[in-house]
Parts: C-alpha cells; sequence; structure tokens
C-alpha cells in the first residue's frame, strides 16, 4: 500500500494517485490533486470507498523520519519479541524444575533405569505390606515404583559378590614403624591404682610456658579455648613434684564410643556422663583417631597439619585432674585406694572411619587398607572397652541425610541419592572386594549417601579380629528408646560400674532424649515406600550375617 504525503493518507491500487507522490513538493497546492480539488479534505479510501476523517492528518514530507519511525517500529517488535522468549524461557525453566522434583517430567531422570516394567511379584511381601500400612503412593511417585525391578537387579550383582573375608592383623612391629612418636609417647604400663590407663610424664616446661600454647584443638575451635584457658589457671597445681622435676598426669579413655553416627551415640553419651564415676574428653567427638592425627579438620578442607597425640592428651586433663586428686588424697595414700573414675570418648567415627589410610599407607593389599584404627587402639589398650549403638540401617541412612543434607530435602530427592549411590557401590564390588570397597576414599566421597556406615557387620569382624567379643557391647536404639532404664543398666555393669541411688538412677533415665530430628526434618515425611524396600533388599545379607555374629535375631530389623 502506499502513500499521497500531503493530500491522501492511502493510494488506491489502481493507481489513481500516482500523481501524489510528487505532489509533496513547494509549489503544491490542494487544487494540484484531483481528489481533494480545492476542498482542503484529506480522504481516506478504504476498498475503493472514499470516507472523510474527524481530525486533521500533520505528516512530515521528510523521507527519512518516516523510515526512522518504521525502523523504531521493527525495534519495538523486536525488543517485544525478545521480551516474550524471555518469558517463555523462565516459564519453561520453572516448569522443568518443579517437573522433576515431583516426576512430572517426561523425560526420564538419569537415575532411573530405562523403561522398567512394574511388576509387584518382584517385591517381597514385607515390602509390599509396609507401602500400604505406611504410604498410599500419588501419581507423583509411580515412576520410583517402577524403578525396583531395575535397581532390584543392581543388588543383585552386589550381594553375589558379598565375601566376609577375615582380614590379616599386622604385627606391632608394623605399627611402630607406622607410628614411632605416638609409640614414644604412650607408654606400654599404666599406674596399677588407677581403673583408667593412666601414668606420669615428666613436664620439661617453666611456670611462663604455656603448656596448651600448640594445642591445634584450641587453635582450630573456639569452643576448646575457653576450656584450655581454664585449664592453664589451673596447670601447674596439678603437677606432681619429684626430685626436683615435674609431672603431669596423663590418661588415655578406658572406654569408647565408636559408634555409628545417628543411632543414638549422643543421648548415650549425655546420661552416661551423669554417673558420678565417669569423665569424658572435653568433647564428645574429638575425631582423633580417624581425622585429626592425619590432619583431617574437616573433610571437604583436605588436610592441615597433623594433630600430634599430645593434642589428644590434654582432652582428658580434666578428667586426670581429678584423678590425680583422688591417688594423692590422705585416705588413698594410707589405704592404697584406688581410683574408680574412668574417662569415655564417644566419636562415632571410630568405628568405621578409615578413609585416610590411602594417603598415608601406601603398602595395601588389593586395595585393602594395611592398617586400621583399631589395631592402633589395641597396641596401647589391649584392655580396652568399646560400646556400639545400632539401628535398622534403613531408617538410619534416612536420619543421616536429612541432618547433613542442606538443601533441597525430600522423600523424592533422598531416593534419587540412594539410586545413585547403588550403582556407584556396585561398580567397585564388580572389581573389587568387599573390604576395599568399604574403605574406599573415593567411593565413599562419591556416593551421595552413605550406604556404607550401614554395613555394621563389615565393620564389627574389623574390630574382632584384634579385640575379644567380651570386650565389645552392641546395644540397638529400638531398645534404648523402648526401655531405657534396661540398656543403660547393661552399660554399668558391662563398665563394671558402681551402683546409684533413685535419685540418680532417675535422673540418668528419665531426662528427655538427646540429638532428636528437628521439626523442620520431621514435617518432610517418611522416605518413599519404594526407597525402603531397595534399602532392605540392599541391607538384609548384611543383617543376617549380624545377626548370625552376635547370636540375636534382632538385629535382623525384620519389624521395625
Amino acid at each position: 500500500m502506499r502513500y499521497c504525503i500531503n493530500c491522501c493518507i492511502h493510494l488506491l491500487p489502481n493507481d489513481l494517485h500516482r500523481q501524489c507522490f510528487r505532489c509533496c513538493g513547494p509549489n503544491h497546492h490542494s487544487q494540484k490533486c484531483p481528489v481533494c480539488k480545492g476542498e482542503n479534505r484529506i480522504p481516506l479510501y478504504t476498498d475503493s470507498k472514499q470516507m472523510k476523517l474527524l481530525a486533521v492528518l500533520e505528516v512530515r514530507t521528510d523521507h527519512r523520519e518516516s523510515w526512522n519511525g518504521f525502523f523504531c517500529l521493527r525495534k519495538g517488535k523486536l525488543c517485544s519479541l525478545i521480551f516474550g522468549l524471555i518469558i517463555m524461557t523462565l516459564v519453561m525453566a520453572s516448569y522443568i524444575l518443579t517437573g522433576a522434583k515431583h516426576s512430572l517430567l517426561l523425560i526420564p531422570s538419569p537415575f532411573h533405569y530405562g523403561a522398567f516394567a512394574s511388576n509387584p511379584s518382584l517385591m517381597d511381601n514385607e515390602s509390599l505390606s509396609d507401602m500400604k500400612d505406611h504410604y498410599q503412593p500419588s501419581k507423583m511417585n509411580i515412576s520410583y515404583v517402577k524403578d525396583y525391578p531395575s535397581i532390584k537387579l543392581i543388588i543383585d550383582t552386589i550381594t553375589s559378590k558379598i565375601e566376609f573375608m577375615r582380614r590379616q592383623r599386622p604385627d606391632l612391629e608394623e605399627l611402630r614403624k607406622q607410628e614411632p612418636h605416638m609409640f614414644s609417647v604412650i607408654p606400654a604400663k599404666f599406674l596399677p591404682n588407677s581403673k583408667n590407663p593412666c601414668w606420669y610424664a615428666e613436664y620439661r616446661g617453666n611456670a611462663t610456658t604455656d603448656p596448651y600454647a600448640t594445642n591445634s584443638y584450641a587453635l582450630y575451635s573456639k569452643r576448646f579455648r575457653i576450656i584450655f584457658d581454664y585449664l592453664r589457671k589451673v596447670f601447674w597445681n596439678h603437677l606432681y613434684h619429684y626430685q626436683g622435676r615435674h609431672y603431669r598426669l596423663r590418661c588415655l579413655p578406658h572406654f569408647y564410643i565408636i559408634g555409628q553416627p545417628k543411632c543414638g551415640t549422643t543421648d548415650l553419651y549425655d546420661r552416661l556422663r551423669l554417673h558420678p564415676e565417669v569423665r569424658f574428653s572435653a568433647s564428645k567427638e574429638p575425631h582423633w583417631w580417624t581425622r585429626k592425627r592425619f590432619g583431617i579438620i574437616r573433610l571437604r578442607d583436605g588436610f592441615h597439619d597433623r594433630y600430634p597425640v599430645e593434642d589428644y592428651l590434654d582432652l582428658f586433663d580434666l578428667a586426670a585432674h581429678q584423678i590425680q586428686g583422688v591417688l594423692q588424697s590422705e585416705a588413698a595414700e594410707e589405704h592404697s585406694a584406688t581410683s574408680n573414675i574412668i574417662i569415655g570418648e564417644a566419636s562415632a567415627s571410630t568405628m568405621w572411619d578409615n578413609n585416610a589410610w590411602i594417603f598415608f599407607y601406601d603398602n595395601s593389599t588389593e586395595g585393602e587398607p594395611p592398617f586400621l584404627i583399631q589395631d592402633f587402639i589395641h597396641a596401647f589398650q589391649p584392655n580396652a572397652k568399646l560400646i556400639i549403638m545400632l539401628r535398622d540401617p534403613v531408617e538410619r541412612l534416612y536420619s543421616d541425610y536429612l541432618y547433613f543434607a542442606s538443601a533441597n530435602k525430600s522423600a523424592e530427592d533422598f531416593h534419587e541419592k540412594v539410586s545413585e549411590s547403588l550403582q556407584l557401590f556396585e561398580s567397585c564390588v564388580l572389581d573389587f572386594s568387599l573390604r576395599a570397597c568399604v574403605y574406599n576414599n573415593s567411593l565413599n566421597n562419591a556416593m551421595p549417601v552413605r550406604l556404607q556406615v550401614g554395613l555394621y557387620v563389615v565393620y564389627l569382624l574389623d574390630w574382632l579380629t584384634v579385640f575379644n567379643k567380651d570386650q565389645i557391647l552392641v546395644l540397638r536404639l529400638e531398645d534404648h528408646a523402648s526401655n531405657m532404664r534396661y540398656t543403660m543398666h547393661m552399660v554399668f555393669q558391662f563398665l563394671d560400674l558402681g551402683p546409684l541411688s533413685e535419685k540418680q538412677e532417675a535422673l540418668i533415665t528419665k531426662s528427655p532424649a538427646s540429638n532428636t530430628r528437628r521439626p523442620e526434618d520431621r514435617n518432610l515425611g517418611p522416605m518413599l515406600p519404594t526407597t525402603k524396600a531397595i534399602l532392605r533388599d540392599f541391607y538384609r545379607p548384611f543383617n543376617t550375617k549380624l545377626a548370625q555374629v552376635l547370636f540375636d535375631d534382632a538385629f535382623l530389623w525384620q519389624r521395625t
């Protein structure tokens, strides 16, 4: 469509207004236009019919400005188009993220193993009943139910590779070569009149020397600084002076609560420390045997300077002062009394975390660690007592996930992480032994959830290669929660503690539970029933072996 600049708006298709292209010059007047006829009207032709406008239209004669208006119009349309595309992209992204979380997308998740046929016959009766009793599946988790047959094949592969092989225990000389400084600090024998393993070590500093100046726990942790500030003030009051020399009492723990995480170790620790004969380290979990002595402060931060054994012993100075007070009292000197105070340590990583070995012990055999934590503890304390608190490994894993996951926690996300971890674990057992995979640092760091922590029997068997069974007390969290008084009495008897008054016992057994699940985590609800069925299948052979080792079918966790 063409336009007449001055006298007409539209040119007709039959070119009647061809002359109007030249009527914009300086000599133009309305009479020259055959359409205007000198009436100063601006007619509008639409579909060959003339229409009279109600207003005067001013149109500039500059063709360049007309073209600029045209290009501005095009730019406006382009901006609108780009803006529309951005809005559509944001909407699509929101749909994808929301749909992925709720399994609404047609695109399969990378952790769903292809197209699965839903076959309920492949599920065991117990798992199906659990689904009916505890969970009503909705549309959004149908895809997870379909995962089961394929993941079951992965679990079957893992089960076929399970072999509980007895490890070869290293001899004492090999251990000495690995940790010569530790063996130079800790003596072979302890004081005979102390129930707790303690000894006197010469202190060569003077009155102006800070005995805790280089302690790594104080340097890297604020909560330890307050404790060490107090210890500095009373340090010289607790030195033993003999023949012009100064000696300080050093102690190791008499017993260790070695595991497992999210199994009630904090609650046991809080109750046990209320017993008048029990003392603990300055912190519940020093993690010295498993991490700090290798220079691991936080696993994500890599390695720092190694914490020497002296720094670990400093954590027991408060308890050592109390033991020393009993040993040096007048009554003790007259009657050769024995201190019944015992010290405990409750790092829940002690039982299972041997991840650092690969960086320090290079003479491994087929990927298995040549030395484990228990080898060194036994070398120094062959009479040490060990307490293990366990729970259903399926529930432990979900609790572990809720506690340590930082964002986007959900039952669906947990299912995805379990599926991925199982794939990684299967890849490892196809090429390496079970023990090598359990203690594999790279694998453990790669798995989104800590499946390996629930393989209790693997760790227990390795501890039994160096300690006698009567030195290890294994408890279940389920029993502790249902009958706390009974389990605490078992612990008191195991540690050979003195009797309690009714008031003391009530204080220990009736106080509220410690370290319970956070309200925001409880609001997320239980895991998906399909996830529970998958994990039950995975842990079943390990639970069966555990029940055989402990001669107790309760560790099968069939009705939890």
